[in-house]
């Protein structure tokens, strides 16, 4: 595996416990509002080399350069949001993220006390929200996960599995 596979793959099945049978419920990766700023920045990183031939000679290294900047603060900002995933497992919901160094966040299912689908407006026209994990925890790497596609259905996913876990009460008719 080379340097760059290695930096733009998040590589979640290497923190599975395989030994305790546990298995990928889903995998989230951020909703495609999260790149429209990194693609604004690369649009005006063009724009910048579009403009170069209006600059005198004597400077013709600055618009070089600043494109060259904004193009690799987009492409960052894009690595950033593409290698933050939040995994639903059928023993324990975890986030995984960083480009250059990761952090790992864990929390069993059993800990899991509350979970509270945020959806703002704009969330729902474009089919997004933003997850707030409440736990018996006071501070912990799971308490928000913003920009969540579909999150209803990622919603009833996590219920579905603790329920499956048996870690909430049997079902009421």
């Amino acid at each position: 595996m080379g340097l760059v596979q290695r930096l733009t793959d998040p590589n979640i099945r290497k923190h599975l416990l395989r030994d305790e049978g546990e298995v990928i419920v889903d995998e989230v990766s951020h909703h495609w509002v999260v790149f429209v700023v990194p693609v604004l920045e690369y649009l005006l990183a063009i724009a910048v080399l579009i403009a170069f031939p209006f600059f005198p000679v004597d400077l013709a290294w600055l618009p070089l350069l600043l494109a060259f900047a904004i193009a690799v603060h987009a492409t960052y900002r894009s690595l950033v949001e593409h290698m933050d995933r939040f995994v639903i497992t059928n023993m324990r919901v975890f986030r995984v993220n960083g480009v250059f160094s990761q952090q790992l966040a864990t929390m069993p299912l059993s800990r899991i006390l509350d979970i509270t689908v945020q959806k703002p407006l704009r969330g729902r026209v474009l089919g997004y929200g933003h997850f707030v994990f409440e736990s018996a925890a006071q501070a912990q790497g799971l308490r928000e996960i913003r920009y969540v596609a579909r999150p209803d259905a990622r919603d009833l996913a996590i219920q579905r599995v603790v329920q499956r876990a048996g870690l909430r009460g049997p079902k009421v008719n």
